[in-house]
Order: structure tokens, then C-alpha cells, then sequence
């Protein structure tokens, strides 16, 4: 973990939140090459949920919610950590994080009865802060989804089974916030709620866990390093029927990656008025404010009904760590020496080429490069840089070192016969071409997923 800090602060991906000010704990900025892997993998997520899918719907809702919303949705009364006080040095930490009832700072065993600690954010609403008037910052993406349920079908005329996605920033006061960008105060997630007919949602829940493990793959991270856990009765969330948790192993050990849980008819069932004045059966939460009928109407029988709900939850930030974790490798070259490299697949780079001149601030060949970049860039594939450094093994490690799967160096060769020199990122082969062949190799780099 220390190594991936390091490189993320030194290169530009991650940096402390306030870190002049000292920082502030949970809360990490994304930078330069930072905001163009996580837009990468989001990018990634929307084009498989979305885009590739002819059953999907987008949705980009408010961040601050009705507290209502959070009410009904059986937040306000159970979204809480257990927190325990240590009597000796007056450190708070969650209860169930703790190995045998000791203080992580000093050691005590003094520690007060855990109690329960509610994770939301709260803010007032308005000119007057009369703590009446308040709202919630979200702490999941999910509610808006299902409160939009009505104005997404009336909208598009949806029929089960069918899904709406989201991604979006999220926020919850963590008692103990840790492991880097693991377990943060402000995060964003990728979340579906796939709404299918009751009856149909075990099946329904078995593909959706199939197909993210596949998705997660071809980000990278091979099945082989991920675990499925069954989440006890016991342990289940209250609107959960079943959840499933992917598990991957972190730097600092086994963690849930994506929850994919069956939250049944819970969700618009609690925010639907009164459902047996509808005749629909649903589970339903009594003395609902709501007076919305977040039903589906069956075209062929005329019955209405409350879907089930399929939802595949996966944080963004934790997405990052384990495609930086899995991509992060130290290689010893021929004479000892050490190269640093980020493997990562080619459509999650920050940077998808580099041209480089071969002589710093030579006009003929940064013309010929600025020309190369322009033409690469206007092709809308992602961030091409220019890099006139002069110093070409400096360049080709840097970019080995933020994932950069090809380097396109313009020599004085270059000048004569409009060839340049391709290196690939993994393999350092390097092999001439014309410029021509560039952007064929790109298009086909990004379509396959490998470089070429």
C-alpha cells in the first residue's frame, strides 16, 4: 500500500484532501492522471450498463435528499456503525473493526459499550439553521433511483425487466476511515437497479453476479484474485433478500469490491401510498407520507405490481485501487537495474500515447510531433500527450510508470521518410512505422484491449 501512495502523490493521480492544511482524514483529490483513470473506469462501467445494453436507462440525481427519502427508505433507523470510546486516550473506533476489545492508539483494554453511530450527513436547508429545516447528503445512490422509478417508466415507456444507472457521489461519516481511498467520507458509486417480476429475481440475481465478475475481468482484475461471499442471514442488509459480495484482496487484505444484493420489492414498495387500496401486493411500510403508485402496469393481464429489485453496487474508488493494485509491478532489466510499470488495460490509461522528440525543442521535430499529437487527439480516443523532455529513457520510464501503453518517438529519421518509432509499454519492443499505421494501431489497441 505504502508503494502505491507514494506513486499515486508523486505522479498525479491521488492526493491528500487539505493537505496544506494538514489534510483532512477520509477525503482524498483526484489529480491529472487520477481524474483520467477514474473517468476511464466509470466510462467503462456506463458503456457496459448502458450503452451495450438495450435494457438499461441513465439517471444523474440530486446529491442532497429529503430526509423522508431516508426515512421510508429505513436509513434514518438502521444505517448506523456500532462505536465504542476508549476510556485511556479518548479515541473513538468502530466496534466490530476491533480485535479483542483493544485500543488500535494505546493499547487499553478501558473501552466504553458500543452504541450505535448514525453514518449520514446532515445540512441545513435554507436561510435559518433551525434544525428543522435540513436535508441529507445521500449515503447511497440508490434512493433517487427508486423515487424516480414512476418518471423514468411514464418517460420512456419501460417494461420489466428493465434497469436504471447511476453514478454519483455518495457520503457517509465513517467513524474510522482507512486503508488510503478504501474507506473514505466522500466517494462516488456505480449502481443499477435492475427491477424484474417477482418470481423471476433469484435467476435474474445469478446473471447479474456472473456478469460483473466477467466486467471486472476485462478491467483487469482476473477472477482469479476475487472471492465470492454469501452474506449470511444474520449479516443481510434490511432490504435484502440475498446479497453477494465480490471480494478482492487489497494491500491490506480480503474486502468487499461490489456488493450485488436482491432487495426485493422493498424499496417502491416503502416509498408506494398505501398499496392495498391499489390491490398490489408488495412488502410496504405503513403510515407511508408518499402518495406515488411506483408500480408497473402489465400491457397484456392489466395488473399492476411492484417490482423486484437486482442491485450491482460497486464504489468507484475502491475500483481504482484494485486496477492500480493489480497493474503495479517492479521489474529488474538485464544489469540490475529496476523499471516501475502500471499494466493497466489500455482504455483504463490516463495517457494512451506519448509523442515524444527526439531532441528537446528541435522546431522540426516538436512540429512533427505537435502535428502527430493533434491528429491523435482529434480521433477523441483519450488523452495524448506531448512530451518534450529531450531525454527519451527518462520519458520511456515515466510513462512505463503511469501506464502509458505506447510511446511514439519522432527522430530525424523521422523528417526524411515520415516514419517514427512505436514502443510498447509492456513487452519495450520497439518497431518503425509510418505515421499512417499510428492511428490503426491505436483504434485497434482501445478495441482489443492489448497493445499492439
Amino acid at each position: 500500500m505504502e508503494e502505491l501512495v507514494a506513486l499515486c502523490k508523486r505522479r498525479g493521480f491521488i492526493f491528500q484532501s487539505n493537505e496544506i492544511y494538514g489534510g483532512m482524514q477520509g477525503l482524498y483529490d483526484y489529480g491529472p492522471l487520477g481524474v483520467e483513470l477514474k473517468n476511464n473506469l466509470k466510462h467503462s462501467w456506463w458503456t457496459s450498463m448502458v450503452y451495450d445494453r438495450d435494457d438499461v436507462e441513465g439517471l444523474d440525481a440530486s446529491i442532497l435528499t429529503a430526509p423522508n427519502v431516508l426515512k421510508h427508505s429505513g436509513h434514518e433507523d438502521t444505517f448506523t456503525d456500532p462505536m465504542v470510546d476508549c476510556k485511556s486516550c479518548q479515541s473513538r473506533w468502530r466496534a466490530d473493526q476491533l480485535k479483542e476489545a483493544t485500543c488500535p492508539s494505546c493499547k487499553s483494554n478501558d473501552l466504553t459499550e458500543p452504541r450505535p453511530f448514525n453514518l449520514m450527513f446532515k445540512t441545513s436547508v435554507g436561510p435559518i439553521d433551525d434544525g428543522k429545516s435540513f436535508a441529507y447528503l445521500r449515503p447511497e445512490t440508490a434512493q433517487n433511483i427508486f423515487t424516480n422509478f414512476k418518471n423514468v417508466v411514464d418517460s420512456t415507456s419501460r417494461r420489466l425487466p428493465f434497469g436504471i444507472a447511476q453514478i454519483g457521489k455518495a457520503f457517509r461519516n465513517e467513524i474510522t476511515p482507512r486503508n488510503f481511498i478504501f474507506r473514505v467520507r466522500e466517494f462516488e458509486q456505480m449502481e443499477l437497479e435492475f427491477f424484474c417480476a417477482a418470481g423471476t429475481d433469484e435467476e435474474w440475481h445469478k446473471l447479474w453476479i456472473e456478469s460483473r465478475l466477467k466486467w471486472w475481468e476485462d478491467q483487469g482484475v482476473s477472477k482469479d484474485v476475487l472471492e465470492l461471499y454469501h452474506v449470511p442471514a444474520d449479516e443481510l442488509a434490511h432490504y435484502s433478500k440475498a446479497t453477494v459480495d465480490i471480494m478482492y484482496k487489497f494491500p491490506h487484505g480480503l474486502e468487499e469490491l461490489e456488493g450485488i444484493a436482491n432487495r426485493t420489492d422493498f424499496d417502491l414498495g416503502s416509498h408506494s401510498k398505501n398499496q392495498s387500496e391499489l390491490g398490489i401486493n408488495a412488502t410496504v411500510k405503513e403510515n407511508n407520507a408518499s402518495n406515488a403508485k411506483l408500480a408497473i402496469q402489465d400491457i397484456e393481464t392489466n395488473e399492476w405490481s411492484v417490482p423486484y429489485v437486482i442491485e450491482p453496487s460497486a464504489g468507484v474508488d475502491r475500483g481504482v485501487l484494485a486496477v492500480l493494485n493489480e497493474a503495479y509491478r517492479v521489474e529488474t532489466l538485464d544489469g540490475g537495474k529496476e523499471r516501475t510499470v502500471l499494466s493497466l488495460k489500455p482504455h483504463l490509461s490516463p495517457i494512451k500515447a506519448a509523442v515524444i522528440p527526439l531532441k528537446r525543442n528541435h522546431e522540426g521535430l516538436v512540429d512533427m510531433a505537435s502535428k502527430i499529437k493533434s491528429e491523435l487527439q482529434n480521433l477523441r480516443l483519450g488523452r495524448i500527450l506531448i512530451e518534450n523532455s529531450g531525454n527519451i529513457g527518462k520519458s520511456y520510464r515515466r510513462h512505463d510508470e503511469v501506464g502509458t501503453p505506447l510511446c511514439i518517438t519522432v527522430d530525424f529519421e523521422s523528417l526524411e521518410d515520415g516514419t517514427v518509432t512505436v514502443r510498447d509499454r509492456d513487452t519495450m519492443e520497439q518497431k518503425r512505422v509510418s505515421v499512417d499505421e499510428i492511428k490503426t494501431q491505436l483504434h485497434e489497441m482501445l478495441l482489443n484491449g492489448t497493445n499492439v
